[in-house]
């Protein structure tokens, strides 16, 4: 991306970003972002988290970021990103806290993906421009990970979280943030953690991946690879024929019928909207039936190998996961196109169309939006408007 100003784009909040630690205005970030608020009263546990609250972490956080190299040195919209995402990385703790009745040890399950899902919505609301706000999302997402890399809960290794997460965002600007978000804090196990951070770092350096996707043979090879396939980045894999399939994701009303007729008007279209359409139903309505008749549709076309655009909202990874898993073992071939509208835009088009989701809905299924990743498919799109 080329280098960027306040001057070219809508950078939500650029003007409070400080120049130093000290310059720093914890309450006007508040009135900015009220979510903010809610840090200061949530409760941490004191073995991980001995210096206190989590507002008090954030802003511990946030004055490492402001003095790490990395951070300084980075054009203004990089800054931004990686400022955001310090900020924000902890967004979703005061909803995820469980605090053990016997023990009274506290814990945060998920707070790194809900954070995620959470500071998607409130910079969509902001105006953020996509590619930006999705990469303060990704970091949001993982922003442990390099904690834990050469220790995965999942099993998963250091080599294969490196190649994979450098596809998805700027491991230099992960490890800033990962290194601010550890010296942000007082814990027993610091001194080892920012060690493992650094090993982090350099194992993506040796992999080719700092600052820039880990190189494979072929994208196919990649989506294979990232999918779990006993396959190495420096060998290509042969690819079998299959269907080419668009697979569309993104809010009802985003413009997803409009987008189908001006790019791919002559391919045969599954579709859960046209599947309630032939049954008779409302939406919400015996949605069983509904998924049954689309799939049976889309495993004929995939049989045949035929190409076709899969037409759904396919908001989270665990939705689109079940319809990319059903394509990949049918050898398909898959280019996935994210649409959106400003907020706006998007309800004026839902109250406008002939639905039984209402705007309330619509919103409340935001609650859940997880956008693609590049690691997805063999190609991932963003359109907005």
């Amino acid at each position: 991306m080329n280098k960027l100003t306040k001057n070219d784009l809508h950078l939500p909040w650029a003007e409070l970003i400080p120049s130093n630690a000290t310059a720093l205005d914890w309450q006007q970030w508040c009135a900015a972002v009220p979510d903010l608020c809610r840090l200061d009263h949530t409760v941490q546990d004191p073995i991980h988290h001995a210096e206190g609250d989590v507002g008090t972490h954030t802003r511990m956080v946030l004055a490492a970021l402001l003095d790490d190299p990395f951070y300084t040195a980075a054009a203004p919209e990089r800054q931004w990103v990686m400022f955001l995402a310090a900020l924000l990385h902890d967004i979703a703790k005061p909803d995820t806290t469980v605090i053990d009745t016997d023990s009274g040890r506290v814990s945060q399950p998920g707070h790194s993906r809900r954070g995620a899902v959470d500071a998607r919505l409130l910079l969509w609301r902001a105006g953020a421009p996509i590619e930006l706000r999705e990469a303060v999302c990704r970091v949001i997402a993982v922003h442990q990970v390099p904690f834990f890399a050469f220790d995965s809960r999942r099993g998963e290794s250091a080599e294969f979280l490196v190649r994979k997460l450098s596809w998805e965002l700027d491991l230099r600007e992960l490890v800033a943030v990962a290194r601010a978000d550890m010296t942000g804090r007082v814990c027993t196990d610091q001194a080892g953690h920012l060690a493992d951070i650094e090993l982090f770092a350099e194992l993506a350096r040796e992999e080719g991946a700092w600052g820039q996707p880990r190189p494979f043979q072929s994208q196919h090879t990649a989506v294979a690879y990232f999918r779990g396939a006993s396959v190495h980045p420096d060998s290509a894999l042969h690819r079998r024929p299959g269907s080419k399939v668009t697979l569309l994701s993104g809010p009802p009303a985003a413009g997803k019928n409009t987008w189908v007729r001006q790019h791919r008007p002559n391919w045969p279209v599954v579709s859960f909207d046209d599947a309630r359409e032939e049954l008779g139903l409302r939406y919400g309505k015996n949605e069983g039936k509904v998924a049954h008749l689309a799939l049976d549709k889309a495993r004929a076309l995939l049989r045949d190998r035929t190409s076709f655009v899969w037409n759904a909202t396919h908001l989270s990874q665990r939705v689109r996961e079940k319809t990319l898993g059903l394509l990949f073992a049918y050898d398909a071939e898959v280019d996935i196109v994210h649409l959106e509208q400003t907020p706006g835009e998007l309800l004026r088009r839902n109250k406008a169309r002939d639905t039984s989701l209402s705007n309330t809905k619509l919103m409340q299924m935001l609650n859940h939006w997880e956008a693609p990743l590049p690691t997805e498919a063999h190609s991932v799109r963003f359109e907005v408007g």
